[in-house]
């Protein structure tokens, strides 16, 4: 018994969902006609009365009034299509008005396009809405007229000379042919009806959505492909702003770095070559200091070089890239990297850059103790936590040291946030995505 009832149970829920559909679809043919009726009626009406009468000012009243009859027709068919097109309910998007004049918001339904299709839609839905329910009443009088045909027979008048259906086929003219002749009948409709009042249900529906809602879908792509647009726009430029100011502050250091200390060189190891037969000991003095500064700029490159992508990270990938940015950190670091799969370079570089700049902004700025460093990897992208105990006050702003660094996220297509309050402690996260 337990077998029988768990396996009939699905029968019954799909026999109860096509009934339900069945409902539904009968419904919204059989109250769109009178509705299309009325709609043709008054549109039509509305429409000519404010034509003829617009070169006296009066029919623009009485067109717009026809307007916002058809607009509030179409808000309601846009309710009723959901269910037959198992849909959430669509919206339209009208032409705001709000901010200008009385006159021009009165009258603003005239230019808006949508509203003119919640006219035209008003005035030609009369033509799939009679269709529809021509078919809907004929397969539902022939269900119930051929089905319960036995139960009323008897009431029907047979005279000898009046020929019926089954006759005119050839069939016999008796009681028992007559019957199963129109139960025949009967049971051909119902076993079609769902799909006849389906199938009439959807054309009319998807005609109403045609009219109502694609063209307000259409302009809502446009929009987002617009904003998609400006957003890839927005990022190109961050991400040459980011390549400028990184170049600029390349620039800027090899200039009061390297390059000086190269002129110096340079000029140290003229003097130590006039020295060398006056003075061997003072040359070789010069050319001592001369090694010392050698060593300098050498380091100072390497400093400079941390601009670029390391070689660990292109070789190792962030984890092991990050390892080494710690440890050469002024300030203990406690990074918490978990081992995880090769990333897009993009990303890797990015993250790399923001721990490296961050870690910058804690030793020269903060004043912290310690640094916690984490990289996190979540379904949709990647998340890099800098946290110091130091004194706070950093900020996004411009002119401030993390707005190039922010320009480079935006470049990523991440978003950069700062938590850094002025009584201490600073909060760096970036989310990446993947």
């Amino acid at each position: 018994m337990t077998t029988t009832h768990v396996e009939a149970a699905p029968h019954r829920s799909l026999f109860g969902r096509l009934l339900r559909q069945l409902g539904i679809d009968t419904q919204y043919v059989l109250l769109g006609f009178p509705i299309g009726l009325i709609t043709l009626v008054v549109g039509l009406t509305g429409f000519a009365l404010g034509i003829g009468t617009a070169i006296i000012w009066v029919g623009l009243p009485i067109l717009v009034g026809t307007l916002m009859v058809s607009r509030g027709f179409a808000m309601t068919e846009r309710v009723r299509i959901s269910p037959v097109l198992r849909r959430p309910s669509p919206h339209a998007i009208y032409k705001s008005n709000r901010g200008r004049g009385f006159v021009r918001r009165t009258l603003g339904p005239l230019s808006d396009q949508q509203t003119w299709l919640d006219w035209t839609h008003a005035i030609f839905r009369f033509i799939p809405s009679t269709i529809g329910f021509c078919f809907v009443v004929t397969w539902w009088a022939g269900t119930l007229a051929g089905l319960s045909y036995p139960l009323w027979d008897w009431a029907l008048p047979h005279p000898p000379d009046n020929y019926e259906l089954h006759e005119l086929l050839g069939f016999s003219d008796t009681v028992g042919t007559r019957m199963m002749f129109n139960l025949s009948i009967g049971v051909f409709f119902a076993g079609t009806l769902y799909w006849v009042v389906r199938g009439v249900a959807l054309m009319e529906a998807w005609f109403a959505r045609s009219l109502l809602v694609a063209a307000s879908e259409l302009r809502l792509q446009v929009a987002e492909a617009e904003e998609a647009r400006d957003v890839a726009q927005r990022q190109k430029q961050a991400a040459v702003s980011a390549e400028a100011v990184a170049l600029r502050k390349l620039e800027r250091d090899i200039h009061d770095g390297p390059q000086q200390r190269l002129v110096r060189l340079a000029m140290d190891l003229g003097r130590a070559e006039q020295q060398f037969t006056e003075d061997p000991e003072r040359a070789r003095a010069i050319v001592a200091e001369a090694l010392s500064q050698t060593r300098e700029t050498l380091d100072e490159l390497r400093a400079l070089s941390r601009g670029i992508a390391p070689p660990i990270l292109v070789d190792r990938g962030l984890r092991a890239a990050l390892t080494a940015l710690a440890g050469r950190c002024t300030i203990p670091v406690d990074l918490d990297a978990p081992p995880m799969d090769r990333l897009d370079p993009g990303v890797e570089s990015t993250a790399y850059f923001v721990v490296a700049e961050a870690l910058t902004n804690v030793a020269k700025h903060s004043h912290a103790n310690e640094v916690q460093v984490s990289v996190q990897r979540i379904d949709t992208g990647l998340i890099v936590t800098v946290a110091d105990d130091g004194v706070g006050g950093a900020s996004l702003a411009k002119g401030h040291g993390l707005a190039g660094l922010n320009d480079r996220v935006e470049a990523a297509g991440g978003v950069l946030a700062v938590d850094s309050p002025a009584d201490g402690g600073t909060r760096l996260t970036a989310a990446l995505p993947l």
